[in-house]
């Protein structure tokens, strides 16, 4: 929308509240007396100020991964050096071991890998990325730019496993690149690596810490020069208590859609969005400028003010049906990681899968309910069913893992949260496989195949690292997961 079209969308908005109020901009010079439509335009009223509710939700759904990306950002950022997963700005951090059984920070955390991560600024200039040869070992290092789309992701999958070296440029860089480099060129200054090293159990940490040092982040012009990482500069005032969704949540309308305007100077939104951006106009949120309450009718200001729960609550419903199910299990949509226009998909993900991956680097369903629809409980016994030849077809390795209802571990007695095909798993005489998902053992001769359990209610996911793209796949429907099945 251009300066004229939204100053008559404020204009009209505020004319509404003019006949609403019978205020003196529209009485006659010689007597202010209300208009005669006083119904009419009482109703124009609530219609104007539903229809700012609207394009104040829409402006949560479509804002909120851009958000989500800056208060993380400063969240893992906000450090001298680099400690656990957090690092200043154009540094790595590693993160060291997996999280124990008493992990509380993340839900549905992983046991299959080590992390990875580096927020990059590259407003001043590109950054060159080393990676090391990996000896044939599985890893993905996706890039998000700052509305969270994957946008490149070097890895076994795509660049191989052998050292490599890339340069990531921003969206108006120009300039010669050095021979040899390989250009990912990012739609926004803002970038996300997050990257994932497959770590076959704790006896693997040292391998993998090797590995994960031989990643290197080096500014353009510091290139094949001795470079030294800058100390980070710490922001004492910054929350870094409040997980950045509860800061989120806890946002007033005004607030989102002032930190919205803002970021979108920085990272402006793609050509593709003008239709979504045209509706978010007509509440004064226009990329390149500052958000102002004031120019907004006061009762449509009030309005604005219940965006953030009413956005969320719409988004948790479509949580409900998102993706497809098959035998119980929620098989995520397949447009995760490369959104488009599919807004409310990548708020769902922002919320509760923020940095998800491309389907075809890996693949998270989740399950709830056994073969029957009856919800997952420890007072039960289950069995997990793969016929001869049908495991999940991966190029690299899957997992099963359990979490409590909370998505937290289960602590057991043999600390066991996955089970993972690199495991020494027991097949069956015919080839076939079972997992054995409950809350005792089931014996010393199928304890290598048991997935412990708790005594009431739990959820597994399943990870698909690298799915086969040819038949049978999951890619396209062609393998399907088989149900959890109760034992008898």
């Amino acid at each position: 929308m251009n300066d004229g079209a939204r100053r008559r969308a404020f204009n009209s908005m505020a004319l509404i509240a003019c006949i609403a109020a019978a205020s003196p901009c529209l009485a006659q010079p010689s007597a202010p007396e209300p208009p005669a439509n006083g119904a009419s335009s009482k109703a124009a009223t609530t219609e104007e100020e539903k229809a700012a509710m609207d394009a104040g939700v829409e402006a949560v759904v479509y804002g909120l991964p851009l958000v989500m990306m800056d208060l993380t950002m400063k969240r893992m950022t906000n450090v001298s050096r680099a400690r656990g997963i957090a690092a200043p700005v154009n540094q790595f951090a590693h993160a060291p071991i997996f999280p124990p059984a008493s992990f509380r920070n993340v839900v549905r955390a992983n046991v299959d890998t080590l992390y990875s991560s580096a927020f990059l600024d590259l407003s001043a200039e590109p950054l060159v990325l080393s990676a090391p040869d990996t000896g044939g070992r599985y890893y993905l290092f996706p890039m998000f730019d700052a509305w969270t789309n994957v946008f490149a992701t070097p890895g076994a999958r795509t660049t191989g496993t052998k050292a490599a070296t890339f340069v990531i440029t921003g969206p108006n860089w120009k300039g010669e690149l050095p021979v040899g480099l390989r250009e990912f060129r990012s739609p926004t200054n803002i970038v996300w690596i997050l990257g994932r090293i497959q770590t076959n159990g704790p006896a693997d940490y040292a391998a993998v810490h090797a590995i994960q040092a031989g990643f290197k982040l080096v500014p353009l012009s510091k290139y094949g020069q001795p470079y030294a990482p800058p100390a980070g500069a710490v922001d004492p005032s910054a929350d870094m208590k409040t997980p950045p969704v509860d800061q989120l949540k806890a946002m007033t309308g005004a607030q989102f859609l002032s930190a919205l305007a803002r970021l979108m100077k920085v990272d402006p939104p793609p050509a593709a969005d003008a239709p979504v951006l045209a509706r978010l106009a007509t509440i004064g949120v226009v990329p390149g400028e500052d958000f102002d309450p004031g120019k907004i009718d006061p009762e449509v200001a009030k309005r604005l003010e219940g965006i953030v729960p009413a956005a969320l609550a719409r988004l948790h419903e479509r949580e409900r049906r998102f993706g497809k199910v098959e035998n119980g299990w929620h098989i995520p949509a397949p447009d995760v990681g490369a959104y488009g226009a599919d807004y409310d998909t990548r708020a769902i993900i922002g919320l509760i899968a923020f940095g998800a991956n491309l389907k075809e680097d890996a693949l998270y369903p989740t399950t709830f309910v056994d073969g029957d629809g009856a919800p997952l409980n420890g007072a039960n016994k289950y069995r997990l069913h793969f016929e001869p030849g049908l495991t999940p077809p991966v190029n690299a390795f899957w997992s099963v893992t359990m979490y409590d209802p909370d998505s937290f571990f289960v602590e057991n007695p043999i600390h066991r949260y996955a089970i993972s095909s690199w495991m020494p798993l027991e097949h069956n005489p015919d080839g076939s496989l079972d997992i054995y998902v409950q809350h005792d053992s089931p014996g010393p001769d199928k304890e290598v195949n048991w997935l412990p359990a708790p005594a009431g209610g739990f959820n597994l996911t399943m990870r698909l690292y690298w799915p086969k793209s040819e038949r049978p796949s999951i890619l396209d429907g062609s393998w399907k997961l088989p149900p959890v099945t109760k034992e008898p």
